[in-house]
Order: structure tokens, then sequence, then C-alpha cells
């Protein structure tokens, strides 16, 4: 039961012969989410093996090229497939008018429809949710332009079956399921048997934040705080804090410390400046802070196991 982050670009505006423009695929039970398109995205896909046509959701933070000029050849790729089911992308409005005119320029025509989600980006706002998930889009600073970052979260599961209980009490299979929702059993002899004698806890839900482009924010620490998985953008070091500063962008040092205070399981640093050809400093930087750091390097997968005790 995954819960799995591939990374697929981990560079900022420039990329280099190791690092792609930023995009990201997040899987949820086999099922595939694509956070930001930088260019090259669907190579990066192909390369690490993502299956293309699961991809029914696409999140972009916001609209700076390397976060979007993927996009449109992930769109034209997806209809030459074949493809026929809708693709959601929840994006700041004016990416729909760009998406638009783009196809209307190229004389496109999808069997399969683009469904377009507007993040308002001044608030908190749910994008998505199913039974199993939620993601919700919370306000980073990256200057005067609107940019998200992305909250996955599972949600609660049933309770878990003691399969020698059910047994020794004999409870039968229409029960079980209000059993697992919580319910008591009482047999037919009016005896109550207590939900806790026949489950078990179910796993703890697992989760993923997604923050990238921002200068160093403490206000979404209370959003973010006890993720399983957090990736922070790192663009810069602590020698840099004056240059991230006036970019709006993060040094590995202020991304350790949103990680500190958000007691977090994981912290992911990536969004690196193409300045950076090793990248030792940041992790060095960040690992000060919070040791339990790594580097986002394309390709490399970051897995959060279900948790059955």
């Amino acid at each position: 039961m995954k819960f799995e982050v591939t990374i697929l670009g981990s560079n900022s505006a420039l990329p280099t012969t190791k690092r792609f423009p930023t995009a990201q695929v997040l899987n949820v039970l086999e099922r595939f989410f694509l956070i930001d398109c930088g260019e090259g995205t669907q190579i990066q896909m192909k390369r690490f093996r993502i299956p293309m046509s699961r991809i029914n959701h696409i999140f972009i933070s916001h609209l700076h090229g390397d976060h979007i000029f993927g996009l449109i050849g992930l769109i034209s790729s997806f209809s030459l497939q074949g493809r026929s089911v809708d693709l959601h992308i929840y994006a700041h409005s004016k990416l729909e008018k760009l998406i638009r005119f783009q196809l209307e320029l190229l004389e496109s025509k999808l069997e399969y429809e683009i469904i377009f989600h507007p993040i308002f980006g001044t608030k908190t706002q749910l994008l998505f949710e199913d039974n199993s998930l939620s993601v919700e889009s919370f306000p980073l600073k990256h200057g005067a332009m609107p940019c998200a970052g992305f909250l996955f979260k599972e949600k609660p599961r049933l309770r878990t079956l003691r399969a020698d209980m059910l047994s020794f009490y004999n409870v039968p299979i229409k029960c079980r399921q209000s059993i697992k929702e919580g319910a008591d059993f009482v047999d037919d002899e009016g005896q109550v048997v207590s939900n806790k004698k026949l489950t078990k806890d179910p796993p703890k839900t697992r989760s993923y934040a997604f923050c990238t482009d921002t200068a160093y924010l403490p206000r979404i620490v209370p959003i973010i705080g006890a993720v399983d998985l957090l990736y922070h953008e790192a663009t810069f070091l602590k020698a840099d804090v004056k240059r991230a500063k006036k970019t709006y962008h993060s040094t590995a040092e202020q991304a350790a410390k949103i990680a500190l205070e958000a007691k977090v399981g994981k912290l992911i640093i990536g969004h690196f400046s193409a300045r950076f050809e090793n990248l030792r400093g940041h992790l060095k930087e960040a690992k000060e802070i919070f040791p339990n750091t790594e580097l986002a390097e394309d390709g490399k997968k970051f897995s959060v196991k279900l948790d059955r005790d």
C-alpha cells in the first residue's frame, strides 16, 4: 500500500545536465498525482517508469516557467496516446487561459476533457477529496506571484478485525462491516462484546507537504505540522540569505528550521539554484538543524511505510 514520492526534477529555473526543473509524482495506493510540471517532465516520467496514463490529477504551485513549461507537451502526448479520461488541473485561474490559448493556436483537438480547478491562493483551500485522501492548498510567499503549497493527507482507515476473536465469538459476516466502523457485537443471547475485543487500531495515516517556491515563512508551521514527509525548497545556502530574501526563496538552513518547528518526520530539500553543482553544502547546512534531511535528487523515491502496529 504505497505512499511514495518520486522526484522528477529538483532544480530551480535553469536546468542542468543532472537536474531538471521542478516536478514530482506522489503515488498513493497506486493512484498517481503530478505536482508541478517543469520542462522535460514527461521525459523524466518515462525514465523513472511512472505510468503517464494513470496521471489524472495535476497540481501546479504557481505560474513561473520552471513549474509549467512541460504541461502543454504532456497534454499533447496524452492526446497522441489516445487518452479519453478527464484530466483535472489545479492551478491559478490564469493557467486555464494559457493552456486554452496554446491548444487553440496549435489547432489541437483533444478526445478528453481538461477540467480546471482554480486555486485562490489567499487561504487554505480543499482541492480534492475522496474516501481515502484529501489535498489542500495553502498560500506561500513568492513575491507578487501567487504561489501555493500542497498538503496530501490520508483519511483515517476503519478498524482492523481480529480473525481469532471473530471466530471465538461466532461473529456473522453481516455484522463485520459495522464492527469495522466501531460498533460492538451483540450475540443471539444478548451478550455484548466490546469493539476493542474484536478489533485493533487501524494503521496510522500518512501525509506529505510540498512547499516551493517560498521565502522563509514560519506561519505555515501549524498547517504542515507533524507530516511524515516535507518537501521544502532550499534554493540557496545561508551565505546567500540576502539574495534568498530578495528573490522570495529559502536557504537550506531556513528549510530545516521550518521542519524542526513543524516536527515533521523527514525533510526533503530541493529547488536548487543552478549555480550549485555540488549539493553537499545544502545537506550539511540543513542536517545541522534537522538531522533527518535528504536531498531531492532526480529519480530518488521517498516512501512512508504503512504502520500496522
